[in-house]
């Protein structure tokens, strides 16, 4: 007995979650074979499972907790908040501070509103760019996903590909057909989708950095060829940030590449950890929703105290800290440089993308350009780096179409246990 629970095991929790939960998680990218660790606690760049292991975390909430787990900050702002009250369901004084800051940070936005999820805040912004131009139809790209609802779950990263579902039934095909799909850094195909339907085009949306297919980077003059596109037809341009916000730059990809969206989401290091989202963007487009338009939208939840108060705080820490992003880059950068020279030693057939405080290691010779070359990787080598990972005690996420992150909790001594993990993984992949 450990505080008045019985000690129990991740197989046992498993099996009892089975009876229960489908699948026995919550979400589908935590399942793997034979049964995923069930976590007791997490503190810093580390976390503890129930069987008394300990793991450095590579996943990091799926890019959520840039600040690792449990900085001190959250934990101060959040006993503070919780005395305050949880939920109010009134307009308070952090929402406005909170939305003054997203504005400055991303001059692209000029109103912004908060709501829960990555899933909410596309889909938000899909319905107000449909109700702001008139039009139909939305552009997406293979590969990239934003979000399970219906509009965009079609060709979508993340889970979808993971489990040979890239799209999922229960999508309707009249619903479907309205979603157009193009190849990420095909700025020749797209041109041409784009200009066959100019008339009925509501936006183009894209992840600017594909991170829920691995991690893909954009050719030299991608992005600047969608602000064109979607400028030439009278589309709305959709950025979805809700990983790359915060966690590439203060500014996120927009800061990155100079390139500026017409409605940008946010999400994920946003909250520190706490379920949050924004989506804002130009005035003209962003009145369109309601009281003040036509464009309905609403949550019970959206801009919670918990939630809000938390988001503030990582905001403020990061415009007080820059140095943070150069701290992860450095660390980042050492770790494939180390990931690279085994595969070069070892013979592997595998690539290393990185950018910024993201990377991930695709088991296949080709460069990674788009979706159809992270589909030529070899998932069974990838299964087995990743158990072997796992056992020496550092846990990525267990999905080849993921992408793995640095936080400002991880330590140099971190990246030398880690740099050690992977020498010993690439020459178990050997052969």
């Amino acid at each position: 007995m450990r505080g008045g629970l019985k000690m129990v095991s991740s197989a046992e929790l498993y099996e009892r979650a089975r009876r229960l939960i489908p699948g026995g998680v919550n979400s589908p990218v935590r399942a793997y074979d034979p049964y995923p660790f069930f976590t007791k606690k997490a503190s810093g760049s580390r976390i503890h499972d129930v069987d008394g292991k300990v793991y450095i975390d590579y996943v990091m909430g799926y890019g959520a907790l840039l600040l690792g787990h449990s900085p001190e900050i959250i934990i101060q702002t959040l006993r503070k908040a919780v005395e305050d009250g949880v939920l109010y369901c009134t307009p308070t004084e952090e929402e406005v501070i909170l939305a003054e800051k997203i504005c400055k940070l991303y001059p692209s936005i000029e109103m912004v509103r908060l709501a829960n999820t990555g899933l909410e805040a596309t889909m938000h912004a899909i319905r107000l760019a449909r109700g702001y131009t008139g039009r139909k139809k939305i552009l997406k790209f293979e590969g990239c996903y934003h979000g399970a609802h219906d509009s965009l779950l079609v060709k979508a990263g993340s889970g979808a590909l993971t489990f040979g579902a890239p799209s999922s039934l229960g999508v309707l095909e009249d619903l479907a057909k309205h979603t157009l799909i193009s190849r990420y850094n095909d700025i020749e195909l797209t041109e041409k989708i784009v200009r066959e339907n100019a008339e009925d085009l509501a936006a183009i949306i894209v992840e600017p950095i594909p991170v829920n297919v691995g991690l893909i980077k954009p050719k030299k003059g991608f992005l600047e060829a969608l602000r064109r596109l979607a400028d030439e037809v009278g589309a709305v341009l959709i950025f979805d940030e809700v990983v790359t916000g915060f966690r590439l730059a203060p500014g996120g990809a927009q800061e990155y590449f100079n390139v500026k969206a017409d409605i940008t989401t946010l999400g994920k290091a946003l909250g520190g950890g706490l379920p949050i989202s924004a989506f804002g963007g130009k005035r003209e487009i962003m009145e369109n929703l309601s009281p003040v338009g036509k464009v309905y939208q609403a949550g019970t939840f959206s801009g919670n105290p918990l939630s809000t108060k938390t988001a503030l705080t990582v905001v403020e820490y990061i415009e007080k800290n820059r140095q943070i992003y150069g701290e992860m880059r450095r660390m980042v950068e050492r770790l494939c440089r180390a990931a690279r020279e085994f595969i070069e030693d070892l013979k592997i057939d595998a690539t290393v993308n990185n950018l910024e405080s993201m990377f991930q290691v695709f088991f296949t010779s080709r460069e990674i350009l788009s979706y159809d070359d992270v589909l030529t990787s070899d998932l069974g080598r990838f299964k087995k780096f990743f158990h072997n990972l796992l056992k020496q005690g550092v846990f990525i996420p267990p999905s080849q179409f993921e992408t793995c992150f640095f936080s400002t909790a991880h330590t140099d001594e971190d990246l030398e246990k880690t740099i050690e993990a992977f020498g010993r993984a690439f020459a178990e992949c050997r052969g």
